[in-house]
């Protein structure tokens, strides 16, 4: 008896149009993260970086978000600036122009970057939600599909969608990208994929993703035909992602003189981590460095570390090539799963910004969302929002030590 109304209260959920279905899990998830963020606010002491009487405002403009702030109202330093021992100091050439200046643009119909700020955020998350279920439906059903955008709403990186950061944007442009190539509307690209490119970092992986879609293609051409004007467009993209991809650094190094300029900026956030600084930007190596450092930091061998990421890199190529959950999703999207994770081990040190860094893969969540089991369902739902909480307490209401900088 007990069930009936649970049915009854399915079907009318399922006959609301989409699109407010997703809106409203979004404004759920919003509201959860706001009183998470506020509780973070209470507990704020002296000793945080935002001190005892922190508030949303506060949160809002934090961290990453001062950066984009200053791109909007200064620019980009046209000199790189130096540290008192001659070395590259932090600076906004890190930080790409998208975002920032689309803050201000909508910032100035409310009188400040802030707001213009987490419009974008809010505004560009809600379509990502609705861009990440269109890319899904297809492939895992309707209510995975809407459970993966649940995950993803509510996920532990959440804050991301109410704060001064890029990563919604980027998503946003991302989802719609991956999804172009599924539907192969191919023209749509020559547009996303330079917005994409000074949005976030990113696009390199992009770029590798086509070229081995474009690869498959060719492998699958007898029972998938490969027209020539799809190879002329995935040609023409990987060239024009590829190159929009190396496009910052070539305008960092033409407007300071130094063509090195981007990446040495980079390796000023490196420097805070590194023993004796990153003389220069070596493939591969970032990982290698930051396992050994953080295997020293919990007092095991370094050599562990090493160990450590080696079954880390198997585990995740085994679960993109074995997994029947990761495998419904499809081979392109398994494909931009590898993609983005080589670009990651090829560029990044993983350190406090880590999981920040790996919101692209949120297609992924697709593959956790297949199990129709309920228990499944709402037990990932409560570990999600519970990594949310813990994000939050760490990186706002703490924000005190090296590894709390989101």
């Amino acid at each position: 008896m007990a069930h009936g109304p649970l049915i009854g209260a399915a079907r009318r959920w399922a006959q609301i149009p989409i699109v407010a279905r997703i809106a409203v899990v979004y404004v759920s998830a919003r509201l959860v993260t706001t009183g998470l963020l506020l509780l973070a606010a209470s507990l704020s002491t002296p000793l945080s970086r935002f001190g005892a009487d922190a508030g949303l405002v506060d949160f809002v403009l934090g961290w990453d978000a001062q950066w984009y702030w200053s791109v909007a109202e200064y620019g980009y330093p046209g000199e790189l600036p130096l540290t008192e021992s001659g070395e590259v100091a932090e600076n906004t050439w890190a930080f790409m122009p998208v975002y920032a200046y689309a803050a201000k643009a909508l910032g100035l119909l409310f009188g400040s970057w802030g707001a213009g700020a987490i419009l974008v955020s809010l505004v560009a998350g809600f379509l990502a939600c609705l861009a990440l279920h269109r890319l899904l439906r297809d492939r895992i059903g309707a209510s995975a599909a809407m459970w993966a955008v649940v995950f993803f709403a509510a996920g532990p990186l959440g804050a991301l969608f109410q704060v001064g950061y890029a990563e919604t944007l980027f998503l946003l442009f991302l989802f719609l990208a991956l999804d172009a190539v599924a539907r192969r509307r191919f023209w749509l690209l020559y547009l996303l994929v330079p917005v994409m490119a000074f949005t976030r970092p990113g696009i390199l992986a992009f770029a590798l993703y086509l070229g081995l879609y474009g690869i498959l293609r060719w492998i699958r051409r007898r029972e998938d035909p490969l027209p020539v004007r799809e190879i002329v467009h995935i040609v023409a993209l990987g060239a024009l992602a590829t190159a929009t991809g190396f496009g910052w650094q070539a305008i960092a190094g033409l407007v300071t003189g130094d063509a090195g300029a981007y990446l040495a900026t980079e390796l000023a956030w490196r420097r805070n981590w590194v023993s004796g600084g990153a003389s220069g930007f070596v493939p591969f190596d970032g990982w290698i460095q930051a396992a050994q450092f953080w295997f020293g930091q919990w007092g095991m061998p370094p050599w562990w570390g090493l160990i450590a990421l080696i079954v880390l890199v198997a585990a995740f190529g085994v679960a993109l090539l074995r997994s029947r959950h990761v495998r419904a999703l499809g081979a392109d999207l398994r494909l931009w799963s590898l993609s983005y994770a080589l670009y990651l081990l090829a560029v990044f040190f993983p350190q406090s910004s880590t999981f920040r860094l790996l919101i692209p893969l949120s297609p992924l969540w697709g593959a956790i969302a297949v199990p129709r089991s309920r228990p499944w369902r709402l037990g990932v739902l409560a570990a999600v929002l519970l990594g949310q909480w813990l994000w939050i307490y760490h990186v706002y209401a703490l924000g005190n030590t090296f590894w709390q900088v989101p």
